[in-house]
């Protein structure tokens, strides 16, 4: 019956998924902000003396990510990137949030109206956004107060100088909602000390500000209560000089010291527990460990893992590993397949079951996955993620002969 199923199902892969993600096709190809406030309010910018600062001004949503703010940062850095009257570019959120991610019910409700046009639209944008931040020209600087989390984190961590403080938390919880660490994240990630990348994907644990920099995601720290002086101090620099706003924003950064509780204490047990090859290995791993221990960590990992998507945990491992490897580009290709099979239905609701359990609904407990066990994910089903999208549906074009993606 199983190996039925999933032949039906890399059957329906195959054959479908030209049609699924265009069928309901708006007609315009172009994206409709009209269901949006004023494009311009969500996403101000502050004029400085030789930079621009863009801020993501939605705190009533968290500054979640919807499409109209994921091209208007695209239009405004491709812009400032090609003015030379601007030297550097900051970004920060407005409230207690930096970046939230996603819109994810935004995301869900477009596919139930049939307008998954729309959401691939989203997808396209906001990874070419990333990419630009990528390979930015200039200086940038991001100010990550408050919680970053999934595309938040996305948009920000590729940049030049990334600044946390003591409200800072980072956190990817896409396999609790059916989905997978995106926007960049199967880059970043997967370059953290030891299996910690794989350890913060599949359980959706949370960093604070001082482990961030301890692992290297954030090159800065500095006390919320101080942010003001610092960015009063940035928007005074008129400089293209990285050396420069190092200077400024070493002056005012705080000494760090990582808590004996930390996760990062932890790595030796995290790279026991997920270096292996398959989910099942990990939490056999976590489970000897928690007998050995009595590690409430332990405890506390397994039920994160064992209430998270199992389809949606081995696409993430497999992201992860594969991003190791592979160049911010190749990792955002491969994210934006996998991205699109989320929200085409062709192998798995996770996505949507995973949003209106956590986000719409907020009982907090999906009703089912599916498949809903470990050993009904077959590997024709994960490959479907990985492959090829069909000669009707076009691959994330980046422009890297313009833009020469870089390892790290």
């Amino acid at each position: 019956m199983q190996k039925a199923k999933a032949f039906e199902t890399l059957r329906r892969c195959v054959s479908q998924r030209g049609s699924s993600l265009s069928h309901h096709r708006a007609f315009s190809a172009q994206p409709n902000y009209a269901q949006y406030d004023d494009v311009e309010d969500l996403v101000t910018v502050e004029g400085r003396a030789k930079s621009r600062a863009a801020i993501l001004n939605r705190p009533s949503a968290l500054n979640a990510l919807n499409n109209a703010m994921a091209a208007r940062l695209k239009r405004l850095y491709e812009s400032w990137e090609d003015n030379p009257d601007i030297g550097f570019v900051l970004m920060k959120g407005s409230g207690r949030a930096f970046c939230s991610g996603a819109d994810a019910v935004s995301l869900y409700q477009l596919v139930n109206e049939g307008n998954v046009e729309e959401c691939k639209n989203f997808f396209e944008t906001l990874y070419k956004f990333v990419y630009i931040q990528g390979t930015y020209l200039k200086p940038h600087v991001a100010i990550l107060d408050g919680i970053t989390m999934g595309a938040g984190a996305g948009i920000a961590l590729p940049g030049m100088f990334r600044v946390v403080t003591d409200k800072t938390v980072f956190v990817n919880p896409e396999t609790q909602m059916g989905f997978h660490p995106d926007a960049g994240a199967s880059f970043y990630l997967s370059r953290l000390p030891g299996y910690l990348g794989e350890y913060l994907a599949l359980t959706g644990d949370k960093l604070n500000g001082v482990e961030m920099i301890a692992c290297r995601l954030a090159t800065h720290y500095t006390l919320n209560a101080r942010l003001a002086v610092v960015e009063e101090r940035l928007g005074k620099l008129a400089t293209d000089e990285p050396s420069v706003i190092e200077t400024s924003l070493a002056q005012y950064g705080d000494l760090v010291y990582l808590n004996k509780r930390s996760i990062l204490s932890k790595l030796e047990v995290v790279d026991r527990c997920f270096s292996h090859d398959t989910i099942e290995e990990i939490i056999d791993a976590l489970e000897k460990e928690a007998a050995d221990s009595y590690d409430e960590w332990c405890t506390t990992a397994l039920k994160k893992l064992k209430e998270a998507s199992p389809l949606s945990l081995i696409v993430s491992l497999r992201s992860i590993r594969e991003g190791r490897f592979q160049s911010l580009d190749q990792c955002l290709a491969r994210e934006y397949r996998i991205s699109l099979n989320a929200i085409s239905r062709l192998v798995s609701s996770d996505f949507f079951e995973g949003v209106r359990a956590r986000l719409v609904d907020k009982d907090f407990a999906p009703k089912v996955w599916d498949p809903p066990s470990f050993k009904e994910v077959s590997k024709d089903m994960v490959d479907c993620y990985f492959s090829p999208l069909s000669e009707f549906e076009p691959e994330l074009e980046l422009p890297t002969a313009s833009r020469e993606p870089f390892m790290q």
